[in-house]
């Protein structure tokens, strides 16, 4: 995208940039952009979880530290670039990692620390939920949250007043609003497609079945209001502003679009939010997201049904591990790489081991990795253990090993997809975004073969969710005017430049000999979990 900066610094001064910010799980990034959608800034801050109490958390205070510096980076960044900073902006999005527990009591105090979507202690509740509504409640889902405490008669559960998601606190903090995008609360509580709203029917059968232990409890008191794409969720207060920008330049009054999940924005950062359309976003986590023709036939307990930010029904293959375990191999080499006195970065160590990986056996030469940092719910693992194994017989060498951690990192996604093709489902192409895509070629060509579908990366792949909410952001001024899908084809990716990688027969072959050693090597990840 070609960006003339004398132009880009007046819209800047006149406020009429529009930004979005993402929490994800290992970064908060925002990101600025033009009324045409180019981005032409960006802030960011590094974070992790915290595996406190057996519970994956982040405390609050983390989430404004971060969010302050990685809009302080931005800052910076336009002064840097355009000699200017903005003090305002024509529109504003939050978005951040969906699901997970945050309960607050009437006086707006958190109850207990945040549970993300990484814990798998809720077996119990999405196992009985997913009976009672006949929709597959996850694990990770904010419903299955609520529904343990109760189980479990948690002390917090009688003070509950309200719960969220990540994007909807920090959208309530900035706005005063309770509210939450279609998309994202489709990951609290099933969605009705056709109201674009809870599911009544079985917001009803859930009160029912909670009043014979907490009587009074009732999801309509305690769920925050459900908008979808392009209605206004708000204005950024003076309290928000100054716990965005401590410095007090910021000024009142942006209008917000309604805060969102990472799978939204990952849908509209790729375009995929018309039917047979799909994407794939690869970070901690990896997802797949098809946007379905019709509803599926069976309740499936590996596949989410959630929306698009427009409302749509949407089949989401969502695996608890993406590319962590292969990051911190790309860590090993990094350091073996300095301790040879090479002063490569770690991005340049990175992409090298990813080429090297298209030189490996098709089959990964017989090695095997899992990336479970976490559980898998897909493969029935309430715990991860990060294994590679191989055999006397295999093929040790560089390329297969990197080769081997990048189908793992695709394994379980694989899976998923399958039950999705049993049921008919069909997809035109599937959009791929996330850091991992930016080494050329590599990730892309290798993921095709492990979906057995073309996949398709554009130039926007790696700034991903930031920029997919500062998409929605500023679709409020066109949302009069048109539809989503067609205000992201005909405004935003117009002139768009994707490539597209078709599935190569002897890597669709490798990678299925692959899963089948994958499956069959489930039984040594499940013994780890318990010997180690």
């Amino acid at each position: 995208m070609t960006v003339d900066t004398a132009q880009v610094r007046d819209a800047i001064s006149a406020g009429e940039t529009t930004l979005g910010i993402e929490l994800g799980s290992t970064r908060i990034k925002a990101c600025l952009i033009t009324s045409d959608g180019t981005p032409v800034a960006s802030g960011s801050h590094a974070w992790e979880n915290q595996f406190v109490d057996r519970t994956w958390t982040y405390s609050l205070d983390a989430v404004w530290s971060g969010l302050q510096e990685a809009y302080a980076t931005l800052l910076a960044d336009t002064q840097e670039r355009y000699g200017v900073q903005p003090t305002r902006f024509r529109a504003l999005g939050v978005s951040a990692m969906m699901h997970g527990y945050l309960a607050f009591d009437g006086a707006g105090e958190l109850l207990v620390p945040f549970r993300t979507w990484r814990n798998t202690s809720t077996e119990r509740a999405a196992t009985e939920l997913t009976e009672l509504l006949g929709h597959n409640i996850p694990l990770r889902w904010s419903i299955a949250h609520l529904y343990q405490a109760v189980l479990d008669d948690e002390p917090h559960v009688p003070q509950v007043a309200f719960l969220t998601t990540l994007a909807g606190y920090v959208h309530w903090k900035l706005t005063g609003r309770k509210v939450l995008g279609v998309g994202d609360a489709s990951g609290v509580f099933p969605i009705d497609p056709a109201t674009r709203d809870y599911d009544a029917t079985m917001v009803a059968r859930f009160d029912e079945r909670v009043a014979e232990r907490r009587p009074g409890l009732r999801l309509a008191d305690v769920l925050p209001e459900v908008l979808v794409a392009g209605q206004e969720a708000g204005r950024l207060t003076e309290e928000g502003a100054a716990l965005l920008d401590p410095s007090g330049t910021l000024r009142a009054g942006v209008p917000f679009c309604p805060p969102e999940g990472d799978a939204g924005t990952g849908m509209v950062a790729t375009n995929a939010v018309a039917q047979r359309t799909g994407n794939v976003s690869v970070g901690t986590s990896i997802f797949a997201m098809i946007v379905l023709e019709k509803a599926l036939e069976r309740v499936h307990s590996e596949i989410d049904l959630v929306t698009t930010p427009a409302g749509d029904l949407v089949a989401m293959v969502h695996c608890n591990n993406g590319a962590s375990e292969l990051g911190a191999w790309a860590g090993v080499f990094h350091q073996f790489a300095t301790a040879l006195g090479h002063d490569a970065d770690a991005d340049t160590v990175f992409g090298v081991l990813l080429r090297e990986a298209l030189t490996g056996d098709a089959d990964g030469g017989g090695l095997l990795a899992y990336n479970y940092l976490s559980g898998e719910p897909i493969t029935d693992l309430a715990e991860g253990r990060p294994l590679f194994v191989r055999t006397p017989d295999s093929r040790l060498t560089l390329a297969n090993f990197v080769r081997t951690q990048v189908y793992g990192a695709f394994g379980t996604l694989s899976l998923g997809m399958r039950i999705l093709a049993e049921e008919g489902v069909e997809v035109d192409a599937l959009f791929a975004h996330g850091g991992l895509f930016r080494t050329a070629g590599v990730a892309q060509r290798l993921l095709a073969a492990a979906v057995d579908a073309p996949v398709a990366v554009g130039d926007t792949a790696s700034e991903g969710g930031a920029w997919g909410i500062a998409v929605l952001a500023a679709y409020l001024d066109a949302a009069g005017e048109t539809d989503l899908g067609t205000y992201l084809t005909e405004r935003v990716f117009a002139d768009a430049s994707i490539d597209v990688v078709e599935p190569d027969a002897d890597d669709v072959r490798g990678f299925a000999a692959y899963l089948e050693r994958y499956v069959a090597g489930l039984a040594v990840e499940k013994a780890a979990t318990t010997a180690v």
